[in-house]
């Protein structure tokens, strides 16, 4: 299959999640139950994306059980942000050379679009790196990496099947696309928008609104300065809803061991 046409098939089905939010808002409208299903859709998925593909699967900030371990990757796919696996790898890979010329999405080497949307059509974003062999040895996320659109699918239906049309559009496809740009503000605007307490090697910044959106993620310099802790609010008073949610995920020893900042490394240089 041509690179031409494995481009665009990309884009149709991503810009085609965003079109059926539109048309179908207009065409079968919104209600109530819809909103609140698109607000929880919302934040339930972001908190799968930040604590799972992130701060568990490409950082390794805390352990699990192998049982919830899968849920958290099953949760994150659900956002429709392609495999467990193929989202590490590529994050992995950002952090080894960020915004350096090899950086799939540095705003300083692409321009803003191409961090913020552009990077996930183009096959460079496709090619395998030998930096998640630690992922790779369980069966059950290698099944998930390979059918990556599956568990979005399967919520959609689910979404219909419960609150009808405006369920899936609304709460489905709409809480989707939110989904979509509050993750890739990260990418982008959060190398951008902001302060930087610490002296990175890149150009990550720490937003206090990003943080806002995603569940904590805005902290970005913080992450970069540091990115082994399952914190990155790294003071009470920056905002980080997904680790305060891992916090009770311990006290229930659903997951342990989170990595934590040293005082050392809160210190600016």
């Amino acid at each position: 299959m041509s690179s031409t046409y494995l481009s665009f098939f990309r884009q149709l089905r991503f810009w085609g999640v965003h079109i059926a939010a539109i048309i179908g808002i207009v065409v079968f409208g919104w209600t109530i139950e819809s909103v609140l299903c698109c607000f929880l859709l919302y934040v339930v998925r972001m908190f799968g994306v930040t604590a799972g593909y992130h701060r568990y699967f490409s950082h390794r900030s805390f352990k699990t059980s192998r049982w919830f371990a899968f849920f958290l990757a099953l949760l994150a796919q659900s956002s429709g942000q392609r495999g467990v696996i193929w989202w590490a790898r590529n994050h992995r890979h950002h952090h080894r050379y960020s915004d350096k010329p090899q950086d799939l999405h540095s705003p300083q080497q692409n321009g803003f679009w191409h961090a913020h949307i552009g990077w996930i059509f183009h096959d460079e974003a496709y090619e395998y790196h030998k930096n998640v062999s630690d992922l790779e040895r369980f069966w059950e996320l290698k099944l998930l990496d390979r059918y990556p659109m599956a568990p979005a699918i399967i919520l959609g239906f689910i979404c219909w099947l419960l609150l009808d049309w405006s369920g899936l559009f609304v709460g489905f496809f709409l809480s989707t696309v939110l989904l979509f740009h509050g993750t890739f503000t990260i990418n982008s605007l959060a190398h951008v928008w902001g302060s930087r307490r610490y002296k990175t090697k890149d150009t990550s910044r720490n937003n206090w609104f990003l943080a806002l959106l995603t569940l904590g993620e805005g902290w970005h310099n913080n992450h970069h300065h540091y990115m082994r802790s399952a914190r990155q609010g790294f003071f009470w008073w920056e905002f980080d809803p997904t680790y305060y949610a891992l916090i009770v995920l311990s006290w229930m020893r659903i997951v342990w061991d989170l990595r934590s900042v040293p005082d050392k490394f809160k210190t600016p240089a």
